[in-house]
């Protein structure tokens, strides 16, 4: 569709003064074919084709960001799941030299960040898979960009509980081994994780995927935000619609962009990822959109009504304005990155609680929630179990970063900076299910996956 003067006027405005960016354009590269018996030949090839890969990224985009005057906020990369190229070299110490070498690639282009650190589990653990888990608190503790994600569960499979079992130790110990307790914000545990999510931690280069393919990640809660405002009259129909149509504006500058930058590259153009996505920044805050539907702190009584009206307005204007639509594409709450919920949560109005419940209407889960960190490691495997048998059970997209603070206790803050912002850390449940989670196994697949 070609895009109109008008369009464009109205894009510079959003651009201008409510916050409109794309927060990411991410690459996907295939690594398989960078697979060598010679270890040293193996992370030679990978580092060589991530890092020009990435160099090109960063070089076109920067012209792409001064053509059009829209910021792109994140260059990034993702990676076939290292745990399906590393069968032939599978210890800990070669999982560890690995992240190293993607770390180092993406560091010496340019680029913010690189996912794919990961495996799929969902049925069961291989042994490359059991050392990848292993492995995780010193990759976490000793690379700065790389960021790694497990798929533990679908729709189809049901949920891989053995493995959810250990998480909570391996969490304890990436708290323990990195600064503040950083590399925790570095991985997310999924159900049904998307092949093509353009944002960290959780983005990796899937299977069915080409050899390379750009996804892009808009980001707009301070335009949403700003026609809520405007429309403070209009009944829930009418402010849906509204809300609609600005999505599908937002939606439209960001497949100009993606389009455009994959044809720069010369790589097949993969999705837009239409997430609200938030930052610590006063005008882009999805809980203050909430604020302007009319619920005073995210939280209160009214908050899961306001996300799931939003969330299916935004969605059915991205839908509308690209056919590409995919990833996440919901309505991200991390909760140290908007300052919305950050306020929610140290004025009481938020508990983990209610905060599980508005996951079951957005995406994508618990984010960037932070609990003491004398959390015993069981209940933190209940919180992430609770938490993605939602998405088992409704066939959606749900994840789990949760952050044991280190020596913090529940009111503590715990100040991460940049993008990450600051956590408020939050109380958890006084008692225990111990007795059920050690029992492991796999939650069954639902009834309802039975559809052929």
């Amino acid at each position: 569709m070609a895009f109109t003067v008008d369009e464009i006027f109205e894009t510079a405005s959003m651009t201008l003064y409510q916050g409109l960016d794309i927060r990411t354009v991410t690459l996907g590269i295939n690594l398989k074919d960078c697979v060598h018996s010679d270890f040293d030949k193996f992370k030679k090839n990978v580092y060589e084709k991530i890092n020009s890969s990435s160099k090109r990224l960063v070089s076109k985009t920067e012209k792409l960001e001064i053509k059009y005057g829209i910021p792109i906020v994140n260059e990034r990369v993702s990676v076939t799941p290292i745990s399906l190229i590393m069968e032939p070299h599978s210890s800990r110490e070669k999982f560890v030299e690995m992240a190293k070498v993607l770390d180092e690639a993406v560091e010496d282009a340019g680029v913010d960040f690189v996912g794919g650190f990961g495996a799929l589990v969902q049925k069961g653990a291989t042994a490359a898979d059991e050392v990848l888990l292993d492995s995780l608190p010193d990759v976490l503790s000793e690379t700065e960009r790389a960021c790694s994600f497990l798929n533990v569960g679908s729709h189809k499979t049901g949920m891989n509980l053995d493995v959810i079992i250990k998480l909570g130790k391996v969490l304890k110990d990436i708290a323990k081994k990195s600064e503040n307790s950083i590399g925790c914000a570095k991985f997310v545990v999924f159900v049904n994780a998307p092949e093509d999510n353009p944002f960290m931690a959780g983005a990796y280069h899937g299977s069915g995927e080409p050899d390379f393919s750009l996804n892009v990640g808009i980001s707009g809660p301070g335009v949403i935000r700003g026609v809520v405002e405007e429309n403070k009259d209009c009944d829930l129909t009418e402010l849906s619609e509204v809300i609609k149509r600005t999505a599908f504006k937002t939606t439209r500058a960001g497949e100009l962009i993606g389009r455009e930058l994959a044809k720069e590259l010369d790589v097949p153009f993969g999705i837009v990822d239409i997430s609200l996505a938030p930052s610590p920044v006063k005008n882009d805050s999805v809980a203050r959109i909430l604020g302007a539907m009319g619920v005073d702190r995210a939280g209160a009584h009214g908050s899961t009504l306001a996300v799931a009206l939003l969330m299916d307005a935004v969605k059915k204007g991205g839908a509308m304005a690209s056919g590409n639509v995919g990833g996440l594409s919901g309505t991200f709450l991390p909760v140290s990155e908007d300052l919305g919920m950050v306020e929610a949560v140290q004025c009481g109005a938020l508990s983990l609680d209610k905060l599980e419940s508005l996951t079951s209407v957005c995406s994508v889960g618990l984010d960037m929630v932070a609990i003491p960190g004398d959390t015993p490691a069981s209940k933190i495997s209940a919180i992430i179990a609770d938490e993605l048998s939602i998405g088992i059970i409704n066939n959606k997209t749900e994840g789990v970063r949760i952050i044991p603070a280190q020596g913090k206790k529940a009111g503590d803050v715990i100040e991460f900076g940049g993008l990450l912002g600051k956590a408020p850390v939050m109380k958890v449940n006084d008692y225990s299910s111990e007795g059920l989670i050690s029992r492991g196994g796999r939650f069954p697949s639902p009834l309802l996956s039975l559809k052929n």
